[in-house]
C-alpha cells in the first residue's frame, strides 16, 4: 500500500468538494443507451461502473491505478507483463507486478505468442493475486509485433484460438481480451476474432477502433465495434479517441457497447475515467476545477516518489506532469509559459512540488479571459 508523502496531502475529488464526486444537479437527456454508471459483470465479478482505464505500458503503474479507481473508474488495468518466464524477476516486471488493496479489482494484462507460455504466465499472476487475466492482442508497437505478439496475432486466427483455449483452461478467474478491429482496413476481421474469443470462454472484450496497420493514425472507427457487439453475447468495451463525456456517450450510442475503455486521453487527466462514469448517474458531471487538478497532480507526484524512490520518481513524475501541462496549454493557450521545460529540469521532489504550487498560483490569478485568450463573458 502506498503511503502519502509526509509533506504533501494526497487530495481527491471527494475531499475537495461538498458534493461526493463534483456533480452539478441537472437532469441528463433521456437515452436508451446503457448508462456508463451501471455495474458491469465480468464472469463472477462486478465492476461498480462501466468505465475502465486501459492498460498502457509505462503509464498505468500502481500510483495511477490507485488514483483512477479512487476517482471513480470502474477498473484500472495494469501495464502489460511479458509471458517470458526468464524476465519475471527483472526490475521492470517486479515493479509492474506490485499491487495494493486500493486499486480495486486487479486485472493483469499478459503479452506473448506461445499458448503454453501464456497459460503459465496466467497461472503465475493468479497465484500472486490477479482477479482477472487480460490478454494483449491489441498492441501495435513494433517491438511487440516483431515477436508475433500483440496485434500481430490478429493475422493468425488459428493461433488466437490456441492461445485463448490454453489461458482460459489454465486459470479459475475471468479471462478478458483486448484487440483491434482487424489486421488492416481491407482485413477487418474483428468479428471473427470476437467469435473465436467467445467460443474459448473469454468473459469480456475491449476493442480499439483502429486496425493493427493503422497504429494510432487517423480517427478511430466504431462500425466494426458495433458489429462485434451484435455478433457476441459477452460484454464489449469500446476504445479509441474517447476524450470526454460527450464522446463517450456518442460512442455508446454508435456501438451499443457495454462500456468504454479510456486510454491516452487519461494521460495528464487521471480523473477522466471517473468523470465519464459519473456522467450517467442522473446529474451532469463537472470536471475538477484548476485548483483541484493541481491538488490531484501534487498528490500524484508524491505517490510516484513514494513508489519509485527519489531517482526514478523524479523522472517518471516529469512524464506525467508533462502530459498535465500539455493539457492545460491546450485548454488555456494564452497562458504560454515554459512550465513543462522548467519542471523537467528539476532534480528532486521538493522542487517539483514547489513548481506545481508556483504554476497553480500564477494561473489562478489570471482572469478567465486571460486564461482562454478571448474576451470575458
Amino acid at each position: 500500500m502506498l503511503r502519502p508523502h509526509p509533506s504533501v496531502p494526497v487530495l481527491f475529488l471527494s475531499d475537495l468538494s461538498p458534493q461526493a464526486l463534483l456533480l452539478r444537479q441537472a437532469p441528463l437527456a433521456a437515452t436508451s443507451v446503457r448508462p456508463l454508471a451501471s455495474p458491469l459483470r465480468i464472469g463472477g465479478l462486478t465492476l461498480p461502473n462501466s468505465v475502465v482505464l486501459a492498460p498502457m505500458a509505462g503509464v498505468t503503474d500502481l500510483p495511477l491505478r490507485e488514483m483512477s479507481v479512487r476517482l471513480g473508474a470502474g477498473m484500472a488495468v495494469a501495464e502489460m507483463l511479458t509471458s517470458d518466464a526468464s524476465l519475471v524477476d527483472s526490475r521492470k516486471s517486479m515493479q509492474r507486478r506490485r499491487h495494493s488493496t486500493n486499486e480495486g479489482i486487479r486485472s493483469i494484462q499478459i503479452v506473448g505468442s506461445e499458448p503454453q507460455q501464456l497459460a503459465e504466465a496466467a497461472r503465475r499472476n493468479v497465484d500472486e493475486g490477479a482477479d482477472i487475466i487480460d490478454i494483449n492482442m491489441g498492441c501495435p508497437a513494433k517491438k511487440v509485433c516483431r515477436k508475433a505478439a500483440g496485434s500481430a496475432l490478429l493475422a493468425d486466427e488459428r493461433q488466437v484460438g490456441a492461445i485463448l483455449d490454453a489461458v482460459v483452461a489454465a486459470v479459475n478467474v475471468p479471462v478478458t481480451l483486448k484487440i483491434r478491429t482487424g489486421v488492416s482496413r481491407d482485413r477487418r476481421n474483428g468479428v471473427a476474432i470476437a467469435n473465436i474469443a467467445e467460443r474459448a470462454g473469454i468473459q469480456m472484450l475491449a476493442v480499439h477502433g483502429r486496425t493493427r496497420a493503422d497504429r494510432f493514425l487517423g480517427a478511430a472507427e466504431y462500425d466494426t465495434i458495433a458489429a462485434i457487439v451484435d455478433a457476441v453475447g459477452i460484454p464489449v468495451l469500446a476504445n479509441g479517441d474517447i476524450t470526454d463525456v460527450e464522446k463517450a456517450h456518442h460512442v455508446m450510442q454508435a456501438t451499443g457497447a457495454a462500456g468504454v475503455m479510456i486510454g491516452r486521453a487519461a494521460q495528464g487527466n487521471p480523473w477522466l475515467p471517473g468523470h465519464i462514469a459519473q456522467s450517467g448517474v442522473g446529474s451532469e458531471a463537472i470536471k475538477p476545477n484548476l485548483a483541484e487538478r493541481f491538488a490531484l497532480m501534487r498528490g500524484h507526484v508524491a505517490a510516484l516518489h513514494d513508489f519509485y524512490g527519489e531517482f526514478l520518481g523524479t523522472r517518471i513524475a516529469r512524464k506525467h506532469t508533462g502530459w498535465f501541462f500539455d493539457t492545460l496549454h491546450r485548454e488555456m493557450p494564452h497562458t504560454a509559459c515554459p512550465w513543462k521545460s522548467r519542471f523537467n529540469a528539476l532534480g528532486d521532489h521538493e522542487a517539483q512540488q514547489a513548481l506545481l504550487r508556483e504554476a497553480e498560483l500564477k494561473l489562478l490569478t489570471l482572469k478567465p479571459c486571460d486564461r482562454s485568450g478571448g474576451k470575458a463573458a
